[in-house]
């Protein structure tokens, strides 16, 4: 398996945006914990024990407890300082083998290099006909950043280190729900425009996401001012409004899957249908 990320460096990075305590970049866990909320207000369905997996700031378990459809929640984050709290890494799911009726994981997926196992060792931890919620960062977010990065890089200096961190495709998590074995597997995504005076302030809210560059494949120099500056200018230029103001994209696909149980809508057996398709579309045999 091939190593994207610096694990200590992503965990040092979520702690000093918390510790910094600047909440104003929460805006995308709020979407993420309002669209989740949403979907698990409509399931006719209570879930005792939840889990809220390295949702950073609490809001999104906050949110879901409001519905209504929980009853108690432990969150899981990379450092526990609070009650009710475990401490894990990322990559770790510390949950007994189906001891949760509901897991929660809120944009910290984009982060692991082995989402597949985590995505298992979820399926593990919960119970038979219990539920996994899931916001992921997916293709398409920062696309506007990472695209003037690099050209301003390579004009500069001729080269390009990687600046922005790739974001998996909607297509691979739907496989990833499938092979880890979860029922009903529901994955779509939407996409949010959010404008910035300039580069420097979206510079300024990922970091207080937690999200600067972790990648193991990193230039460890400094990224000089002037290719800065020349990508500030190339975002003026391609991505802004008539107000000059930038435009930068957040795409978020949400998962939803279930572990297996007998109650479940189970698909039909090869051979088990009892009508012909072609006397269902009523047209004839050729």
């Amino acid at each position: 398996m091939e190593l994207l990320f610096d694990q200590s460096l992503v965990e040092a990075h979520r702690a000093r945006a918390l510790k910094s305590g600047d909440r104003s970049a929460a805006f995308l866990l709020q979407i993420a914990a309002d669209e989740l909320a949403d979907r698990l207000a409509v399931i006719e369905r209570h879930f005792d024990e939840a889990v809220e997996l390295h949702g950073y700031t609490g809001q999104v378990a906050e949110r879901l407890m409001q519905t209504g459809k929980i009853g108690h929640v432990t969150r899981v984050e990379t450092v526990a300082d609070q009650p009710e709290m475990i401490a894990a890494p990322l990559e770790h799911v510390p949950l007994a083998p189906g001891s949760a009726n509901l897991v929660v994981s809120p944009l910290s997926l984009h982060l692991t290099n082995d989402t597949p196992g985590v995505f298992i060792q979820v399926r593990r931890a919960l119970a038979p006909d219990g539920l996994f919620l899931a916001a992921i960062p997916g293709a398409g977010t920062l696309q506007e950043l990472r695209e003037v990065m690099l050209a301003a890089e390579s004009e500069i200096t001729g080269g390009a280190s990687p600046r922005v961190i790739p974001f998996v495709d909607v297509r691979e998590v739907g496989g990833l729900l499938q092979r880890a074995g979860y029922a009903l597997p529901v994955v779509d995504s939407d996409s949010y425009t959010v404008r910035y005076d300039s580069l420097f302030a979206l510079a300024r809210d990922l970091r207080a996401m937690g999200m600067a560059n972790p990648l193991l494949g990193r230039s460890r120099t400094p990224l000089p001012r002037k290719v800065l500056m020349r990508a500030a200018e190339l975002y003026a230029t391609r991505f802004s409004d008539p107000d000059g103001r930038i435009r930068a994209t957040f795409t978020i696909i949400y998962v939803s899957g279930w572990a297996p149980h007998e109650s479940q809508q189970q698909p039909l057996k090869p051979g088990s249908a009892k009508m012909r398709l072609a006397d269902a579309l009523k047209v004839k045999d050729s």
